[in-house]
């Protein structure tokens, strides 16, 4: 257990193509290279011995460490005190420009000392292909050559003309590069490791990676720059806006769930999920949060990613970054976290049936039309295919938006997406002037309208459920006011929350819903979910709730970690659970901050 530091000890960099996390140690411990879903190069997160690290920590004791970022950009620092000095890891990725998919990528891990003197260990123990993909180990006057079959990582070394030959770094036994550094307040060194890099290692001057340090701040505060919100809480819809960004795969403007894969919902569980890809249902949420901050850029790219997709034909409801559907699961014979085992690659998933997500992307469609971005003839052929599939197989069994494994049910929520495609497919066709077959539409959004208010309801608990004939809660439902189902103040939908609160929210926090109450085909419990945390701040704001609604926003934000970023879920004394960071959560905190803003301001 003390191999695996807590998954909320984690900071994240990347340069929009894939990412790594980097822990309150100094240790990277995750990152896939040179996308965020291929395998991984370091991957010690989820085993200790076998997954590969990259370590810079002071070589002696006694120091605290602590981490913030560089203010308004994605540069991370983590900093370690002791009482003979002080010492900073700056640990960034420099923005790959364009759209252009590469496989050279530089991770710049820049060391200085800010006060007395503090000897630092490097220790650099890349796995290739989750660790089954054996490498040699070339070590050079200026760096090394960490080689596989398929990629090779350069480690270019950070020093001065004056400095020593690199005596101090020897190859292990298994091909890890490991040694010492001593600095003194002042001084700056380091290492750059690129992947594909264009010739061998090279001594790099100190002032080389202070360019690229000035040059990736200057772009994520430019980036920054172009958001519109001014709101109560812009330092963390701030980060969070950057987080999502650091998730984005720039050359198809698709979002990453996560960039991890495995961490537990339950530690020493089987809920150990792959969420290095791109669901249409995160997509599409996330044109719409972006487009609430002023991100018409990254909406319109990832508003491009969702069209490639529906005129492709029936949506899977998931892809890799690429927009290629191969997501075949396997289990990795890793030790998993902290004992969390399988650790699985790939998600078997993406072939269930989820109707939902064809109102969220109808939904995002229509709000990116309401905010000027443009929907061609392709585009719009495209939804009028997409909802006549609909019209044919709306009314059946599903998996639902929680993914269970225990078979198909008509899931309220399915429904009430089904209905929210249909009515937006309806007022784009009214608003563009496009052609649609309008009556057949009309008769299923009015037909789905009806049975969810006849099915979905149920008597005894005075609440709409998870799925028709159940009496089961269902927090994916606070959604209902937003999308324009139900008023918010209708009395339905106000016992609706009631119950809601009674079986599902724990002070501020949010469960999905029971799962002893409705077996999901898997063993074990969860935390709350932070989806659901922030939507049912989203849900107290807009049924005019302001108070509580203001209350529970502010209590959640304590659940970030130091870094303002969230994990899936939280358990039951506040840790982060699940993959991180998650992509969900932090689209739900912008927009539970946009309608609290918006409520607040009358």
């Amino acid at each position: 257990m003390d191999n695996y530091p807590l998954i909320a000890d984690h900071g994240l960099i990347g340069d929009l193509q894939t990412a790594a996390l980097v822990s309150t140690d100094g240790t990277i411990d995750w990152f896939c290279c040179p996308r965020f879903d291929s395998p991984t190069v370091f991957g010690s997160l989820l085993d200790s011995g076998r997954g590969g690290h990259c370590r810079i920590r002071p070589t002696h004791g006694p120091y605290t460490s602590r981490q913030l970022y560089f203010p308004d950009t994605a540069i991370l620092i983590t900093r370690f005190l002791s009482p003979s000095g002080t010492g900073e890891v700056v640990d960034f990725m420099v923005p790959v420009r364009g759209r252009a998919a590469t496989d050279t990528h530089r991770l710049v891990r820049m060391v200085r000392c800010v006060r007395g003197e503090v000897e630092f260990e490097l220790d650099v123990s890349p796995k290739f292909d989750y660790g089954r993909e054996a490498h040699t180990t070339h070590l050079t006057e200026h760096g090394a050559i960490f080689a596989a079959d398929d990629l090779a990582l350069t480690l270019h070394a950070v020093r001065e003309p004056d400095d020593e030959r690199l005596a101090a770094l020897a190859v292990t036994g298994e091909g890890a590069v490991r040694g010492t550094v001593t600095l003194r307040a002042g001084q700056v060194r380091g290492f750059v490791l690129e992947s594909a890099a264009d010739g061998p290692p090279r001594a790099i001057r100190a002032a080389e990676i202070e360019r690229d340090f000035v040059a990736t701040v200057r772009f994520w505060r430019t980036w920054l720059d172009t958001s519109t919100y001014r709101g109560r809480w812009r330092e963390v819809v701030n980060r969070s806006a950057m987080t999502l960004k650091l998730m984005t795969y720039a050359p198809t403007g698709a979002v990453i769930a996560a960039p991890t894969a495995g961490l537990p919902e339950q530690v020493g569980g089987e809920r150990n999920w792959d969420y290095r890809y791109t669901w249409i249902r995160d997509a599409s949420f996330a044109v719409s949060a972006l487009l609430g901050l002023g991100f018409t850029d990254e909406a319109t790219d990832f508003s491009r990613w969702l069209r490639d997709r529906y005129e492709e034909g029936p949506l899977k409801i998931m892809y890799r970054v690429d927009g290629s559907a191969d997501l075949v699961e396997e289990p990795l014979d890793w030790d998993g976290y902290r004992g969390s085992r399988p650790v699985r690659i790939g998600n078997d998933a993406a072939d269930q049936l989820q109707l939902d997500i064809y109102g969220e992307l109808l939904d995002s469609v229509y709000q990116a039309h309401r905010s000027g971005l443009g929907l061609g003839q392709r585009g719009w052929q495209g939804l009028v295919g997409m909802l006549d599939w609909l019209g044919a197989n709306w009314d059946q069994p599903e998996e639902g938006i929680w993914e269970t494994r225990g078979g198909r049910e008509d899931f309220t929520y399915g429904r009430l997406m089904s209905w929210v495609a249909f009515d937006r497919g309806i007022r784009l066709s009214s608003e563009l002037g496009r052609p649609a077959p309008l009556e057949q539409w009309r008769a299923h959004r009015d037909r789905i309208y009806a049975q969810v208010w006849d099915r979905g309801w149920h008597p005894g608990q005075r609440s709409f459920v998870q799925r028709y004939g159940s009496d089961v809660l269902d927090s994916s439902l606070l959604r209902m006011t937003t999308v324009g189902f139900v008023a918010p103040r209708d009395p339905k939908w106000l016992h609706t929350l009631a119950a809601m609160e009674r079986d599902l929210v724990s002070d501020s926090l949010v469960y999905r819903y029971d799962p002893g109450a409705a077996p999901d085909g898997l063993a074990g419990d969860e935390g709350t979910f932070s989806l659901c945390s922030f939507n049912y701040v989203t849900a107290l704001a807009v049924s005019g709730q302001l108070e509580k609604a203001r209350l529970v926003f502010e209590k959640m934000l304590t659940y970030g970690n130091h870094l303002g970023l969230y994990a899936e879920e939280i358990g039951p004394t506040g840790e982060q659970l699940g993959n991180f960071p998650q992509a969900f959560t932090h689209l739900a905190l912008i927009d539970a901050a946009l309608a609290l803003d918006k409520a607040l301001d009358g």
